[in-house]
């Protein structure tokens, strides 16, 4: 079974999806899914779809829908299947599972890409850091379960994918400022910090990039934007990190110049103020 959450559900056996269109099934269908290959059980099922509030009739309700669900995937497996609906679709102890491999989803290759660049980008490794976060970031086709109204369960999972996501961006930008591609970045830095107009690594990075365009007076406007978001709506001055890149932005610290071209964007090059996720 081939599936996608990284956007809109989709789940195919073969040529044939069997995602339901009803809501709630959907829910189900999603859960599963993002648990392939692992029990996930009725009470975990039930919370998902109607929180604290659950029918009498929850479990039944519940069977009726993974019944919708395996005549989908009896219909998708056609004559003479090698299993059946109830194998793809089983009944464990307290639940069910969907038998797929637990790292068959968009998700989970995504999240090993991710975690691999972040290594590559930790061992010095620019040029691979970039290459698999980028790979990883293909991946996603808009929203996590975009067309699913998550409950409990799945909007924390929602929420733990998009923070991941936004976490491969800020290390792809880290790879891609050791490479020296500062002028590349500056039309998408501009776009996500004004979606994420407190997010002080993603500031940093615009700061740099826009300091090694010798667009230092505008690299100084951002600062000075983020600095009155930060005191108008928490009561707080930029962190210490920031500060500081403020002030090297100020005298011209040689250890914000780019890398020097050719050296692999390594450790050894040129100092980065903005990389893992710190400001140093």
């Amino acid at each position: 079974m081939e599936i996608s959450v990284l956007g809109p559900l989709t789940a195919r056996l073969g040529q044939t999806s069997v995602v339901p269109s009803a809501a709630k099934p959907r829910q189900v269908l999603a859960l599963l899914a993002l648990n392939s290959g692992r029990e996930v059980s009725v009470s975990a099922l039930a919370d998902e779809l109607w929180g604290d509030g659950p029918p009498r009739s929850a479990a039944a309700t519940l069977h009726t829908y993974v019944k919708q669900l395996r005549r989908m995937i009896q219909a998708a497996l056609g004559p003479a299947p090698d299993r059946g609906p109830r194998e793809v679709l089983g009944r464990r102890h307290t639940g069910y599972v969907l038998d797929a491999p637990p790292d068959g989803t968009d998700a989970a290759r995504f999240e090993r890409l991710a975690r691999h660049g972040r290594t590559a980008l930790e061992a010095g490794d620019a040029a691979g850091a970039s290459e698999l976060l980028e790979r990883a970031l293909l991946l996603w086709r808009g929203p996590a379960l975009a067309d699913v109204t998550p409950g409990r369960m799945l909007g924390a999972e929602v929420l733990r994918l998009e923070e991941l996501r936004l976490t491969a961006v800020e290390d792809r930008i880290g790879a891609d400022l050791r490479l020296g591609r500062h002028g590349t970045l500056l039309g998408e830095l501009t776009g996500l910090t004004a979606q994420f107009p407190l997010h002080e690594r993603l500031h940093g990075q615009l700061m740099v990039a826009l300091y090694r365009s010798g667009r230092t007076w505008q690299a100084l406007e951002v600062y000075g934007r983020l600095r009155t978001a930060c005191v108008t709506d928490l009561g707080l001055e930029p962190s210490p990190q920031l500060q500081r890149l403020h002030r090297a932005l100020l005298a011209g610290d040689p250890a914000l110049e780019p890398p020097v071209v050719g050296d692999g964007g390594g450790l050894s090059t040129a100092t980065l103020f903005v990389d893992h996720g710190t400001i140093r």
